[in-house]
């Protein structure tokens, strides 16, 4: 993998993953994760539902952003109701504004949406400085995540195929670690359970790559309706040590 995007990966990139826990600080508080075996449940679970829509969108907007280069966004009516999108793709008009739409429809959570766009700020900011790219600007301030790291990835010189391993390895990453800190696992244990599920995730990054070259309405729509309540629980609680 080229370096570029061994550092889009790197748990350092100072775009804020650490502090997101992937719906696992919820699923602890509620008591529904308690050890191991628990969390790479959880972690299965996620790889087939947030993970798959998350590499899907990574592989499309990366596969749109190659698409897309050197073409102009047609305009969109600033009084419309995707045009006041709260710095969305929409507001920009084009393919972006589909994908965002699309994404919005696939993730029912207002709190999963709201975190989504609040990791793809901060991913943009980073990916600008780091991996110029013309498309940036069409996706206004609030990008959702898989869709600024579909670009980011483009940008230094990858492919859908591997923006979709990326939002898979995040989807796998950010709760594990978050578990080890909140639970006090055993590093070695959790790392090689982690492992264990590396033939299934290599399966979900060939099942989302696919549709980078499908239409953005033949995304995905996995349903994960424990994760989305998790996540609007997780946002109405007082004591928070991550901000998803």
């Amino acid at each position: 993998m080229r370096q570029a995007l061994l550092l889009l990966a790197d748990s350092r990139l100072p775009a804020g993953a650490h502090a997101h826990s992937g719906g696992i600080a919820p699923a602890v508080d509620g008591d529904l994760v308690h050890g191991h075996v628990e969390v790479i449940e959880f972690l299965r679970g996620r790889l087939h539902t947030a993970g798959l829509l998350a590499a899907a969108v990574a592989a499309r907007a990366c596969h749109l952003a190659t698409e897309t280069a050197g073409a102009a966004a047609p305009a969109v009516d600033a009084t419309s109701t995707p045009a006041r999108n709260a710095g969305g793709a929409r507001a920009a008009g084009g393919v972006w504004a589909v994908l965002d739409g699309e994404v919005d429809a696939r993730t029912p959570s207002a709190a999963q949406r709201q975190t989504s766009r609040a990791q793809g700020r901060a991913l943009l900011r980073v990916a600008r400085q780091a991996f110029p790219h013309r498309e940036y600007d069409a996706l206004g301030t609030h990008p959702h995540h898989p869709v600024a790291l579909g670009i980011a990835v483009r940008a230094a010189g990858g492919t859908p195929e591997e923006a979709a391993a990326l939002a898979v390895a995040a989807a796998l990453s950010g709760p594990a670690s978050a578990a080890l800190r909140l639970l006090g696992l055993d590093p070695l244990a959790l790392t090689a359970a982690h492992a264990a599920l590396a033939t299934t995730a290599d399966a979900v990054v060939a099942e989302a790559a696919a549709y980078a070259d499908r239409p953005t309405d033949a995304l995905p729509a996995p349903s994960a309706p424990l994760l989305d309540l998790l996540a609007q629980a997780h946002a109405r609680s007082e004591v928070r040590l991550f901000a998803s």
